[in-house]
């Protein structure tokens, strides 16, 4: 089993709330420190403007770290698929991460479907799988329906089952709709909260193993590592006040996650 951490395990330390924001190579430098094999550049705009040197560089250093690259954004519209996969051939990218919708574009499952089929090709050609993720604002039937219908080896599903709480769909039932088509993994925790006042709730990030997530139901349904599908570490972390605490639960989070996926691989 594949094991790593997602841009978005360092939603904070990367961000420029903190004197001195982490960078992507700080990221990867911390992936491998704490036993990690993979490191998902997720929904991180700025690298679309990365030159080729840019690019190249972050290449060589996961290479020479042994760490393997993923890559990942929001939209499937042609124009945004082609600058991304022309960013995956660069980092020799094989997964690439992605959604339905953006801010510019919301196809309708034909439109998504279409434009989905006319990459295909492309997709094979560089041997890079596309996964789109389970979230709220598709729903996850039509999420299926879309990916069944292509019937690619290079169109899966990425699994997130805490995105799709919002529209009412359980995490279980998510798990188990999807799992065929899993092509991607992204573990993060999640609970319920009751807001200022006990007037409503909150759906808020927790340590791994601490909420709703079935992270061993999930695994056993998606078989990661006889797939060879990575399982990557995200959070939902609340600011804590202040850059120094905010920080300090990030790293101990991603640490422990890493913990618990480390002794699976085991």
């Amino acid at each position: 089993m594949d094991i790593g951490l997602s841009t978005y395990a360092f939603i904070w330390r990367g961000s420029q709330r903190m004197a001195s924001p982490m960078t992507l190579v700080d990221m990867m430098d911390e992936t491998v420190a704490l036993g990690g094999g993979v490191f998902q550049i997720c929904d991180y705009p700025a690298i679309a403007a990365y030159s080729d040197t840019e690019l190249d560089n972050l290449a060589d250093h996961a290479a020479q770290r042994n760490l393997t690259l993923e890559l990942g954004t929001r939209g499937i519209g042609p124009t945004k698929l082609a600058r991304y996969l022309d960013i995956a051939a660069r980092l020799d990218v094989r997964v690439l991460r992605s959604m339905f919708n953006d801010a510019e574009t919301r196809p309708s499952p034909d439109q998504a479907e279409a434009w989905l089929r006319a990459f295909i090709p492309r997709l094979e050609r560089q041997d890079v799988t596309l996964a789109l993720e389970t979230y709220e604002q598709v729903p996850v039937d039509t999420l299926v329906a879309t990916v069944a219908a292509l019937d690619s080896p290079y169109v899966g599903i990425c699994l997130d089952p805490g995105n799709c709480v919002a529209a009412l769909e359980m995490p279980t039932s998510v798990i188990e709709r999807t799992a065929p088509y899993v092509k991607n993994l992204h573990i993060k925790d999640f609970k319920f909260t009751r807001a200022d006042g006990w007037v409503g709730f909150r759906l808020l990030g927790c340590p791994l193993g601490e909420g709703l997530l079935d992270l061993d139901d999930m695994l056993a349904r998606v078989a990661p590592g006889e797939r060879h599908i990575s399982c990557i570490v995200e959070h939902w972390l609340d600011w804590q006040d202040n850059t120094g605490t905010t920080a300090a639960v990030e790293a101990a989070w991603t640490r422990h996650s890493m913990d618990i996926l480390r002794s699976l691989q085991s």
